[in-house]
């Protein structure tokens, strides 16, 4: 297959852009082939091309042996650590044996000490045919060995885009080498950092329209609706909310020892990550400047959003001139900003690159103070849904983890996290116990928004009827208390409230307005706590805008009206007010708590029993 299909590519005889191409296995596999430029000037192109492969073909040409390219060919296979390949040595019908041995000995020298040091050497003559079937053999072995055979590409749908063009009749099309997961017709897949969540119209693999695509395979996607100038390389379709974009990712990283100076802190590189190229600056935790050969933890603060998972890797270059210095791996895919030099952080990015699921779910669950789902753990973690379902599991049977739910939708939250978030809650509620003694509790949204509002209301919720579980909170309608609180009066505030029942119980059926019985009873501070707490817990009752009755007197006038319907069925206004010798001002208001409260019912200009005073007859009965 011819994979040059530019223009200046077939003017010039060399390949610019990426190519494609696919070959049938022995074992029935068809293996894509991605074909990058082989030119110092392309390195750029070559990167977005390497970055999904399992089995790099290392070429050669016998004429002219190992170029300045191919070292830097070989050193960025070198970090994305693509350990299985072949060296295939062209063009040896252009030298004699002699010279082709010599090329063969050089060639074995150079890839010592690399990931290709025992890969196997095929030479070939394209022109000829000679030495091709070996170099299949070579491939289908390698193929057989290859690691998709061992579940490494598991987890949620990740396609680079390395590609992207229309077809008239079809509209966009994105093409790029497959991750992990599956992809099938109908999907709805998000384009990451962008944002915008497209359905799957079509695939293609290996030129063949299919109706589901699997990890390492090279695909191709037709999706619905979406604009060519929405997607470019670089970017990334993955299922939705699988991914988080961030300007900053924590590195493992490898200063390559052909570096020609050290890396100072602060310095701008270009860093080549999946197929994207993006600037931005390093940032070395433990140092100054980090030597060639040299290895240490780092974070890149990028200039524009990613999208990576744990376990990524990356090569970077230098800003100018443009030279491959070093690469690593993702240690955490969605870091927060570091303070250097700090002991805990190298620990902590240490467990981030080595630990077990159970240590990294740890780890994160602690450094992310928020309620998280599983998925949320898969994407901040790099693991798959069901690894981190197991380590889940582990983290709760040692007391590591709490999980809380609502609704059926379950969070799971670091063991220290909740204690020092009840903490918190504990010392706000006390203190606001003690400021306001007569109310039921703190106002929960004014305690979230004050204390936690990063958590929405849901989590925040979530939280509380946790903690109330535990015995450690009660929650009330709109408020929140410390387990076995119970609003109680200061003794000041005791004999107050006697005073304000004697004032009402006195004359019971034409009581005082509030700021009259205030007034007679003394009180000069915390009248409208004072009233909140009679409200709340009794013995007043409100029956109108500034009028309130004593419980005791409204149950009397309820007792006087369900004896005054018995005996003639209906009630006026004028035989409530001769009924309690009060005036209309207090009859009026009194008939229409009654109604709310379903003690009357109105019909026209009378009132008749309701369906509360009904169930206290037949309860009294």
């Amino acid at each position: 297959m011819d994979t040059d299909r530019l223009k200046e590519e077939k003017e010039r005889g060399i390949s610019i852009e990426l190519g494609f191409a696919y070959l049938k296995l022995a074992n029935g596999q068809t293996a894509g082939i991605i074909d990058v430029p082989g030119h110092e000037r392309f390195i750029k192109n070559m990167l977005a091309g390497v970055g999904g492969i399992d089995i790099v073909l290392l070429v050669i040409a016998a004429d002219e042996g190992v170029m300045p390219q191919t070292r830097e060919h070989l050193d960025i296979i070198q970090l994305l650590n693509v350990n299985r390949g072949v060296v295939v040595i062209t063009k040896k019908d252009l030298v004699d044996e002699d010279w082709l041995e010599m090329v063969t000995e050089d060639i074995r020298d150079f890839i010592k000490g690399t990931v290709m040091e025992n890969a196997p050497l095929v030479s070939v003559s394209a022109v000829k045919g000679d030495g091709m079937n070996e170099l299949l053999q070579v491939i289908n072995q390698l193929a057989a060995e290859s690691e998709i055979q061992t579940g490494k590409y598991t987890g949620p749908p990740r396609l680079p885009i390395d590609r992207v063009f229309t077809i008239t009749g079809f509209g966009t099309v994105a093409t790029g080498t497959l991750l992990s997961g599956a992809i099938n017709t109908g999907d709805n897949l998000q384009i990451y950092p962008a944002g915008g969540i497209y359905r799957v119209r079509n695939i293609q693999v290996h030129g063949h329209k299919v109706s589901t695509a699997e990890a390492g395979q090279r695909v191709a996607i037709n999706l619905s609706g979406l604009e060519i100038g929405e997607l470019d390389r670089g970017q990334v379709l993955a299922a939705q909310g699988s991914l988080q974009p961030t300007h900053r990712l924590d590195v493992k990283l490898q200063f390559l020892k052909s570096a020609p100076k050290p890396l100072k802190h602060r310095a701008r590189v270009r860093v080549y990550l999946g197929t994207a190229e993006i600037l931005g600056r390093v940032i070395l935790l433990d140092r100054e400047e980090l030597e060639p050969g040299a290895e240490t933890y780092i974070q890149l603060q990028l200039e524009e959003p990613v999208a990576a998972a744990r376990g990524d890797h990356l090569v970077i270059r230098s800003y100018s001139p443009m030279r491959t210095t070093g690469g690593g791996v993702v240690v955490d895919p969605t870091a927060i900003k570091h303070k250097r030099y700090r002991e805990e952080i190298i620990k902590a990015l240490k467990t981030a690159e080595k630990g077990t699921p159970a240590e990294l779910l740890e780890q994160f669950l602690a450094a992310n103070a928020r309620l998280c789902t599983s998925a949320d753990l898969a994407t901040g973690t790099g693991l798959t849904v069901e690894t981190v379902t197991g380590a889940l599991r582990e983290l709760l049977d040692r007391g590591h983890a709490v999980e809380l739910l609502s609704e059926g939708e379950k969070t799971y939250l670091s063991v220290q996290v909740m204690v020092k978030w009840e903490d918190k809650i504990k010392q706000a509620l006390s203190e606001y116990h003690q400021k306001y003694p007569l109310r039921d509790g703190y106002p929960k949204e004014e305690l979230r928004s004050r204390f936690f509002p990063a958590l929405s209301n849901k989590h925040f919720q979530m939280l509380l009827t946790g903690l109330e579980h535990t015995g450690s909170l009660d929650l009330r309608a709109n408020s929140v208390a410390i387990g076995g609180f119970t609003p109680q009066p200061g003794s000041d505030q005791s004999t107050a409230i006697k005073r304000l029942e004697k004032i009402f119980l006195a004359n019971p059926y034409q009581p005082p307005g509030w700021s009259e019985a205030v007034q007679e009873a003394g009180i000069t501070k915390d009248d409208q706590e004072i009233l909140n707490y009679l409200l709340n817990r009794g013995p007043l009752v409100k029956v109108a805008d500034g009028m309130f009755f004593h419980q005791w007197a409204l149950a009397e006038i309820t007792a006087l009206v369900k004896n005054h319907l018995s005996e003639k069925g209906e009630l006026l206004l004028g035989e409530l007010r001769d009924l309690l010798q009060t005036s209309r001002k207090y009859a009026l208001p009194l008939l229409e708590y009654m109604d709310r409260e379903k003690i009357t019912r109105r019909v026209g200009d009378k009132r008749v029993a309701g369906r509360a005073l009904s169930a206290i007859g037949k309860a009294d009965h």
